[in-house]
C-alpha cells in the first residue's frame, strides 16, 4: 500500500481542510503561477493544432452549420460545468496531480493508481509526440512546398522540440510559465486575426451560411448517432481544461486564483471556437471546409494573400506552446504519483537551487521520445480517449461521494450539487454511445487499464519485497539524486534540516 513517509499531505481528504496550508521551510515546489500564467496553462492546453488544423468532425457529423455552432456551444457550456467541479475538488484537497489526487483520496490507492497508469503509459506520451510532430510537420511544411517531408525529419524536429522544452521546465518555473504566456497570447493573436477576418467577410456580405434559412439546411441526412458523436468530437475538442489542477501547489493563492482562472479560461476557448468556425464558414462552403486537411490555411489562402504564411507559423507557434504545457503539467502529475508512493520515489525529488521536479521532467520526455519511435500513436489514442473521458466522470462523482461522506469539510467553493449531476448526465450519455457506436475501441481501452492492476499489486501493495530488489532501487535512487543534484521536498522542520543535510552531501559527492 501507499507509503507514508512519502505523502508532502495525508492522503485523506478531510486533512486538507484548513484553508491556508503551512509553507515548507526547505526544498519545495515553490508558488510562482500567477493568474495570468494560471490562465495561460488552461487555454494553451486547450488549444491546439486541432481549431487550425481539422474543426470539421464536428461539422460533418453535426449535418449543418447551425447545429455544428450550437454543439461548440453546448460542450463550452459542459466543460465549465467540469471545471467548476474541479475548483471545488482542487480547493477541497489542495494537492497536485488533479483527478489522479481526487479519485486516489475518495475512491482508495487502487483507483487512483490506474488513472495513472492510463496517463504515465499512453495518454501523455502520445499526445505529447503528435502535438510534437505537428509542430515539425507545419515548421517544415515551407522548406517542401511540393512535396512531403520525410518522417524521419518529422520525428528527428519534433524530438529536438521535446528536448529544448524539457531543458527549458528543468532550468526554472518562470520560464516555462513564460513561454507559455508568450505562446498562448500568440495563438489568441492568430485566432484573433481569423475572428477579425471573418467579421469583415460578414460586413461585406458574405454570411449565406449562416442565415438562420441556410444554417440548418443539411448536407446529408440528420442521424441521432452522428450528432452524439458530433458531441463527443466537441467535448474531445476542449480537452486540457482540467491541467491547471495538476500544478495546485503552485499556484499562488489557489483558493483564489483556481477559480479565478477557470471562469476566465473556459468561456474564453468557448467564445474563440465558435467564433473561428463562423469565420470559417464565411470564406468557405461546408463541402470546402471538410474537404480541407488544414482549415485555418486554406482560410488564409483565400483571404490573406501574400501574407497567408500567417496560418501555418501559427499552427507551429500553437503546437510548440501546447508541447510546453503538456510537459509541464504531465511532470507535476507523475510527481503526485511518486509522492503518493505510486512511481519510484525519485520522480518526487526536485532540483536543490531549481526547485523543479527534474526527474519527473525527464522521465516525461523519455517516455514521449519512445512513443515517436513506434508507428501506432494515432491508434493508441484512439483506444485510450474513452477511458482519460471515463475518469472525468469518475472524479466529478467523487465530488458527490465526498459532499456525503464528510458533509462539514471545510470548502472554500462549494457549487450546487446540481452541476456535477448535469455534467454526469451528460458525460453518462456520451459515454454509453461510445461503448455502443464503438464496442471493440472501448474494451482495448478497459483492458490497457486493468493491465495496471498485476502492476499495483506485485509494485505498490506487495510491501516485504526481496532485500536485494529493494537495495538495488536504493542505489539507483541515489544514483538519479547524485546525477540531477536533487532531494526529497521538505514536510517540516525536521524535514527541512534533514534535507539541508542531505543536500550539503549530495554536493560533496558531485
Amino acid at each position: 500500500m501507499d507509503d507514508g513517509p512519502r505523502q508532502r499531505g495525508s492522503s485523506g481528504a478531510s486533512k486538507h481542510a484548513s484553508s491556508k496550508e503551512p509553507e515548507s521551510s526547505g526544498v519545495a515546489l515553490k508558488k510562482e503561477i500567477g493568474l495570468l500564467s494560471a490562465c495561460g496553462i488552461i487555454v494553451g492546453n486547450i488549444i491546439g493544432s486541432g481549431i487550425f488544423v481539422s474543426p470539421k468532425g464536428v461539422l460533418e457529423n453535426s449535418s449543418s452549420v447551425g447545429l455544428a455552432l450550437i454543439v461548440w456551444i453546448s460542450t463550452g457550456v459542459i466543460t465549465a460545468i467540469g471545471a467548476l467541479c474541479y475548483a471545488e475538488l482542487g480547493v477541497t484537497i489542495p494537492k497536485s496531480g488533479g483527478d489522479y489526487s481526487y479519485v486516489k483520496d475518495i475512491f482508495g490507492s487502487l483507483a487512483g493508481f490506474l488513472r495513472l497508469w492510463i496517463a504515465l503509459l499512453v495518454i501523455y506520451p502520445t499526445n505529447q509526440a503528435v502535438i510534437a510532430l505537428t509542430f515539425s510537420n507545419y515548421v517544415l511544411q515551407p522548406l517542401f512546398p511540393t512535396c512531403f517531408a520525410t518522417e524521419s525529419g518529422l520525428r528527428l524536429l519534433a524530438a529536438v522540440c521535446l528536448l529544448l522544452l524539457t531543458w527549458v521546465n528543468c532550468f526554472s518555473v518562470r520560464w516555462a510559465t513564460r513561454v507559455q504566456d508568450v505562446f498562448t497570447g500568440g495563438k489568441l493573436l492568430a485566432l484573433g486575426l481569423i475572428i477579425i477576418m471573418g467579421i469583415v467577410q460578414i460586413c461585406k456580405g458574405h454570411f449565406y451560411w449562416l442565415e438562420p434559412a441556410h444554417a440548418f439546411e443539411p448536407f446529408h441526412e440528420y442521424d441521432v448517432g452522428r450528432i452524439a458523436l458530433a458531441f463527443l468530437q466537441g467535448s474531445f475538442a476542449y480537452g486540457g481544461w482540467n491541467f491547471l489542477n495538476y500544478v495546485t501547489e503552485e499556484l499562488i493563492d489557489p483558493h483564489r486564483n483556481l477559480p479565478r482562472a477557470i471562469f476566465i479560461s473556459i468561456p474564453l476557448v468557448t467564445f474563440v471556437y465558435v467564433f473561428a468556425n463562423v469565420a470559417y464558414i464565411t470564406a468557405m462552403s461546408p463541402n470546402e471546409l471538410l474537404a480541407s486537411n488544414a482549415v485555418a490555411v486554406t482560410f488564409g489562402e483565400k483571404l490573406l494573400g501574400v501574407m497567408s504564411w500567417i496560418m501555418p507559423m501559427s499552427v507551429a507557434l500553437s503546437t510548440f506552446g501546447g508541447v510546453n504545457g503538456s510537459l509541464f503539467t504531465s511532470s507535476r502529475l507523475f510527481f503526485a504519483g511518486a509522492r503518493e508512493g505510486h512511481l519510484p520515489r525519485l520522480l518526487a525529488m526536485i532540483h536543490v537551487n531549481r526547485f523543479t521536479p527534474i526527474p519527473a521532467l525527464l522521465f516525461t520526455c523519455i517516455s514521449t521520445l519512445l512513443m515517436l519511435c513506434t508507428s501506432d500513436m494515432y491508434t493508441l489514442i484512439n483506444y485510450v480517449g474513452f477511458i482519460n473521458y471515463l475518469f472525468y466522470g469518475v472524479t466529478v462523482a467523487g465530488q458527490i461521494v465526498l459532499r456525503i461522506r464528510q458533509p462539514d469539510l471545510y470548502r472554500p467553493i462549494k457549487v450546487s450539487l446540481a452541476w456535477p449531476v448535469i455534467y454526469l448526465l451528460f458525460w453518462a450519455f456520451l459515454l454509453i454511445f461510445s461503448l455502443y457506436s464503438e464496442p471493440m475501441v472501448c474494451g482495448i481501452g478497459l483492458a490497457i487499464m486493468l493491465s495496471g492492476v498485476p502492476v499495483y499489486f506485485l509494485g505498490i501493495y506487495w510491501e516485504n519485497k526481496p532485500k536485494k530488489f529493494t537495495r538495488f532501487v536504493a542505489k539507483m535512487t541515489r544514483l538519479g539524486q547524485k546525477l540531477c543534484l536533487v532531494v526529497y521536498p521538505a514536510e517540516d522542520e525536521k524535514r527541512a534540516d534533514e534535507t539541508e543535510k542531505e543536500r550539503e552531501e549530495a554536493e560533496e559527492e558531485l
